[in-house]
């Protein structure tokens, strides 16, 4: 049995708490926010991201960010993307040296181009740094549907750890050194998925959405590689398969937003339906900034952002993405009356 802090009582957060209870370990679930600490300690559940799921009665709920880290084995940051930053450096007092700190959110800074992880590793310095990923919407995993994801990190020592600790007997975990593949593929798809929903919103078929899938990859593969992360992890369970969950489930908040889009919300309207953090709205200028970076093509990320950011109608983005210039797929191969 190992003491567990996850910090973020989100969707996320919460099944992972119960995930985690569930395989034996002593949990502290903390949440800035007393008035959610007080709805989890009286009703158990988080009736409003997690509805149904019920959290059991040994796990610790609190809004002391201290009392969570002290004396755990492994910190687990659920907290959205955009408040990554702020909340590690709230936990740079009460750190220890080589306290392992998984992250499970999924996003790129936007002013800084930095993935999760690499600003955890610039706020907690002395933290052993790792990432888990896959396609795990929160809804399944509360109710113990079968779920596969990957956890990466810098030694091989701290991802089994992890991997022992995570693994359950309908959460089947992974391990790569990857981390920052995987945190690309995690953060990327979600802008994907965006365009996914805007196509939904405007009535296209499953032709469009399997076209948005493949390119979508191809995209996210293209920036990776160029950036030093492994081609292979785009085509395992943080890119391929987390992408592919995203862009087409009814719990993808991501999608949603974009359907609403497509069905003429604008970008705010969405998300104030929503409900709750859309990754890839932040994501979308990162993966932009990083495409201009790194010099690698990204027509899909293009029109999301002009979408998002320009006012260009839905329509519009779709038709500029099936028009542009003829090429080949694979890009590399030979014909062969040219060998």
């Amino acid at each position: 049995m190992k003491k567990i802090g996850v910090l973020g009582a989100g969707s996320w957060g919460t099944a992972l708490t119960w995930l985690l209870t569930n395989n034996g370990h002593e949990v502290t679930l903390w949440s800035i926010m007393e008035d959610e600490v007080e709805m989890l300690r009286t009703k158990r559940e988080h009736t409003s991201k997690l509805p149904g799921v019920k959290l059991q009665d040994s796990i610790q709920l609190t809004s002391n960010l201290e009392e969570a880290m002290t004396d755990k084995d492994v910190l687990v940051l659920a907290v959205p993307s955009p408040f990554t930053r702020s909340t590690a450096q709230k936990m740079a007092p009460y750190l220890k040296k080589g306290q392992i700190v998984v992250n499970v959110a999924k996003g790129v800074e936007e002013h800084t181009l930095m993935t999760l992880s690499q600003i955890i590793e610039e706020e907690l310095p002395e933290a052993n740094v790792a990432v888990l990923s896959g396609p795990s919407h929160a809804e399944e995993v509360g109710k113990g549907l079968p779920t596969t994801c990957v956890v990466g990190a810098r030694t091989r020592q701290t991802a089994e750890y992890l991997q022992e600790i995570f693994m359950s007997p309908v959460f089947r975990v992974y391990t790569s050194p990857d981390v920052l593949g995987i945190e690309l593929g995690a953060a990327l798809k979600n802008v994907i998925a965006l365009a996914a929903g805007v196509a939904d919103g405007l009535g296209y078929g499953d032709n469009t959405k399997a076209a948005l899938i493949t390119r979508g990859i191809a995209e996210i593969s293209r920036l990776g590689i160029a950036m030093g992360a492994h081609a292979r992890t785009f085509y395992g369970l943080s890119g391929i398969g987390d992408l592919i969950v995203t862009c087409a489930s009814v719990h993808s908040r991501n999608r949603k937003a974009g359907y609403l889009m497509g069905k003429g919300y604008t970008m705010k309207e969405a998300m104030d339906e929503v409900k709750m953090v859309v990754e890839g709205v932040y994501s979308a200028k990162a993966a932009l900034g990083l495409a201009e970076k790194y010099g690698v093509d990204m027509p899909i990320i293009v029109e999301v952002n002009k979408v998002l950011f320009e006012d260009k109608s839905a329509a519009d983005a779709v038709n500029e993405l099936m028009q542009r210039m003829k090429k080949d797929e694979l890009g590399v191969e030979l014909w062969d009356d040219e060998k």
